[in-house]
């Protein structure tokens, strides 16, 4: 592999970053609040599966 000296390095950089398309204000704020709403939906769901795990075990065992 070739190598670039760095002032090549860095023009192949900029060139490279001005082809990225960011997100929106918007987007972000919407794909941040979805993530949030899915961590507690997830959250619930693993705690419901959680409690009836343990009530299922503890009717089996007969522990109180």
């Amino acid at each position: 592999m070739a190598m670039t000296n760095p002032l090549q390095f860095m023009q192949q950089v900029r060139a490279e970053v001005a082809k990225v398309v960011w997100p929106s204000r918007r987007e972000v704020v919407l794909t941040t609040i979805m993530v949030f709403i899915m961590a507690a939906l997830t959250a619930t769901f693993f705690s419901l599966v959680d409690i009836l795990i343990r009530f299922g075990l503890g009717a089996i065992i007969g522990a109180n």
